[in-house]
């Protein structure tokens, strides 16, 4: 009896061990990324080229924004935060807190450009005019130069790293107004413009599109020059953020974004400016 109950003990263990071997496997083959809808489309690119080289790993990419990204990290329930914007010293102080220290590195460069509907006359508009249409203080077009049309304000949502961005360098730090219409993505501040003749909103420079107008600001093209030079005045670079020195799948994905002829290759291709 006793010589059963210890082989039963025994297989039952050596299965618990298995089971947990296997578990570990699966985990090892698999990377989280999450954040900002900015760096969603150079993640995206080259997670589908990586994939192709390395098929046993599964990466699973989704938005939710910067702040989500951050936070994901520091919870750790994520492998890679992508982020348009830097980490907040308040972050940094609760990951802390959570026995983590988020690490940064910069995987490329963009602009947020200001768009409207194709149909809309405005070609320019100084960054005082674009904090007071989005202050609700600019009501109509014809009041910049455009058509006698009311203004439809597009912005994106008080997580995201682009509306961050907005807020700091166009905005000086005061709130966009509460009439204007949030979004959770880039992509769906581009689609809302693009079906609306009187809407203005803002995205990185990957998502300018044929159905959209971009707008220069202080007569400054958002192009990858102007970017590069800092001569346009929102240009800022996007970061992904790893739960203290990454390892592993973690450090090879990133070492891969970052090589100049793999990953920023296709960060050009998703329209955005490469490092290098």
């Amino acid at each position: 009896m006793k010589k059963c109950l210890r082989l039963s003990w025994f297989i039952s263990l050596a299965a618990a061990v298995s089971l947990a071997a296997s578990s570990l496997a699966v985990a090892a083959n698999k990377l989280a990324v999450n954040g900002s809808t900015t760096v969603l489309p150079i993640a995206q690119k080259v997670a589908e080229a990586y994939m192709k080289e390395i098929p046993e790993l599964a990466i699973s990419i989704s938005g939710g924004g910067s702040g989500n990204g951050i936070k994901a990290i520091i919870d750790g329930t994520t492998d890679i935060a992508m982020s348009s914007r830097f980490i907040k010293s308040k972050e940094v102080q609760q990951a802390i807190e959570k026995g983590a220290y988020p690490v940064p590195f910069r995987v490329a460069y963009d602009c947020i450009i200001p768009v409207v509907h194709p149909t809309n006359s405005t070609g320019n508009l100084t960054l005082e005019q674009l904090k007071g249409i989005y202050k609700g203080e600019i009501r109509n077009w014809q009041e910049v130069g455009g058509p006698d049309r009311p203004i439809v304000v597009i912005s994106r949502d008080t997580s995201s790293g682009t509306y961050e961005v907005w807020e700091e360098k166009v905005m000086r730090k005061e709130r966009v107004f509460p009439g204007a219409l949030l979004q959770a993505s880039s992509g769906a501040v581009a689609q809302a413009v693009s079906k609306n003749a009187n809407a203005i909103g803002y995205v990185g420079i990957g998502y300018i599109n044929k159905e959209l107008k971009p707008v220069t600001v202080n007569a400054i093209e958002g192009t990858k020059t102007t970017t590069l030079n800092g001569s346009f005045p929102i240009s800022r670079p996007l970061f992904m953020f790893t739960r203290g020195w990454p390892e592993g799948n973690t450090v090879k994905f990133l070492n891969y974004i970052l090589d100049p002829e793999k990953g920023q290759k296709f960060v050009e291709e998703a329209g955005y400016v490469p490092l290098y």
